[in-house]
């Protein structure tokens, strides 16, 4: 008598999506007052997609926040405000320009804010004791993050100290922590930025228009292009001109720079993507460039 075997395999983003469900399930499980860090960048809706998968037919269960510099693209806000909406979510806007009038921060002196973020995170967190954030940085896209585990610990501070994590064998992640102490957590350490457009094409996700070819008035800076808006006017020694651009990450507008392309569908995208050898951090973001540690510098003050 013969007898068939059937191979049961699991694709490379049925493994991700897995481990990033678990993880999410884990945080609920050991954690009180956890919330999801949304911005409307497409890391965050592919969080937030699997938040939904995690918790189905269910709502998802912890809130969403916004550490809103006040220097937004207008199309990215639009559709956080919209998807929120369609999820029914509670958002908590955690505003830069209001610690501004309060006098919490001050604003720098080249008009950049994405640095002045990290008090304003940390408030937030204090005022709604939040004890777990959800955070879609991966490993592939600075050294800083590469090397921070998937449960960070953060002190009463907020700061993360590089040198005293915890062991995370087997998949086993240790959230325990005392009052005012929290952990950053993220389920996408393990994805790159090929698997997140391979997913947001799997689950047919939409996003905001600027992560496709359009044409952008930008002025070249430092070799990279920004855009020219109320938040970064053209400097005298520059031209400024249309080019046809996309924006491989969103940030800060006054220091989030475009690349340019002609890649205006998903599968573009995904062919330029595997193609690139520069990070997306490393070719869009002026803030990285302040130093060669300035994503780290940056985590041991409480960023993200």
């Amino acid at each position: 008598m013969s007898q068939t075997s059937t191979t049961y395999r699991v694709s490379h983003l049925d493994a991700l999506e897995a481990e990033s469900i678990f993880i999410m399930r884990e945080v609920v499980a050991e954690l009180e007052r956890p919330v999801l860090l949304f911005s409307g960048g497409k890391d965050s809706i592919v969080m937030l997609r699997l938040a939904e998968k995690a918790f189905a037919p269910a709502r998802i269960p912890f809130p969403v926040m916004h550490v809103d510099t006040g220097h937004n693209f207008p199309e990215v806000i639009e559709y956080r405000d919209a998807r929120v909406a369609e999820l029914g979510l509670q958002l908590v806007v955690a505003s830069v320009p209001e610690a501004l009038e309060a006098g919490l921060v001050r604003e720098p002196a080249d008009g950049t804010r994405n640095r002045i973020q990290t008090p304003v995170l940390l408030a937030a967190v204090e005022k709604y004791r939040f004890d777990a954030l959800f955070g879609g940085a991966r490993r592939d896209e600075e050294k800083a993050r590469a090397k921070e585990r998937v449960f960070s610990f953060r002190d009463d501070f907020g700061q993360w100290d590089p040198k005293n994590q915890r062991p995370e064998l087997w998949s086993l992640y240790n959230g325990r922590h005392h009052p005012g102490e929290s952990i950053r957590v993220f389920p996408l350490s393990n994805w790159t930025e090929l698997d997140v457009w391979h997913y947001i094409s799997r689950e047919r996700l939409s996003l905001p228009s600027i992560y496709y070819a359009h044409e952008r008035e930008v002025v070249e800076r430092d070799g990279m292009l920004y855009a020219v808006n109320e938040y970064l006017a053209a400097r005298a020694s520059e031209t400024p001109f249309t080019a046809l651009v996309r924006y491989r990450t969103v940030g800060d507008a006054s220091c989030t720079a475009a690349v340019r392309s002609d890649a205006d569908t998903v599968e573009k995208v995904i062919d330029e993507v595997g193609a690139t050898r520069i990070t997306e951090r490393g070719a869009t973001r002026g803030d990285d460039r302040v130093s060669e540690a300035a994503m780290e510098d940056r985590k041991r003050e409480g960023y993200f």
